[in-house]
């Protein structure tokens, strides 16, 4: 075991047993990675629709009040990490579309960067809904798929988070965009 992830598994029992001291040095024990992951959304348009800071900050506080309890490693943590990333962009893009419909009010004209962002977000909720079908039939690749876009992890990280085997991460990324182009053809 890493010492990075000794003081993790450390730290997070401390939190786990209600020692504040601990909570704080989590986070900034996990905060450049959360950084890391949720700036690799940054070149689709997960990233141009809601920026890296609140991301991370969103992120955290769906994923360490409740899973803390629950959470069995790192890797387990970026898990839930990668998922959250996910949930987050998913309700901050639909929230997005709801306020361009403006609910009865009156629409100004879209500028072209509004009418990007409005596509991008439709895009991604597409993309969500896609992959919730995906899950049903084939939940691994469904995550991998998830670690890969969502967290901006690697093959590696993918398949240390879902406890793969490199080749098995690999195989399930493939099918996972195959089927997804399939489904946006």
């Amino acid at each position: 075991m890493s010492a990075a992830t000794h003081e993790f598994l450390t730290l997070l029992e401390a939190f786990k047993r209600g020692d504040s001291q601990a909570s704080a040095r989590l986070i900034s024990l996990v905060y450049d990675d959360l950084r890391r992951l949720a700036h690799a959304n940054s070149g689709g348009a997960a990233g141009r629709t809601m920026n890296t800071t609140a991301l991370v900050h969103e992120c955290y506080l769906k994923i360490v009040e409740p899973a803390a309890i629950s959470v069995e490693s790192k890797h387990h943590f970026f898990n839930l990490a990668s998922r959250a990333m996910r949930q987050v962009l998913c309700d901050y893009a639909r929230e997005r579309i709801a306020e361009k419909r403006g609910g009865g009010a009156p629409h100004d004209t879209l500028s072209k960067v509004d009418a990007e962002l409005s596509a991008e977000a439709t895009s991604l909720i597409e993309l969500d809904e896609l992959l919730n079908r995906l899950a049903e039939v084939n939940p691994s690749a469904a995550r991998v798929f998830e670690c890969r876009y969502f967290a901006g992890l690697s093959e590696q990280e993918t398949a240390d988070t879902l406890g793969l085997s490199l080749r098995t991460a690999q195989r399930e990324w493939n099918e996972a965009r195959q089927w997804l182009a399939k489904q946006m053809s």
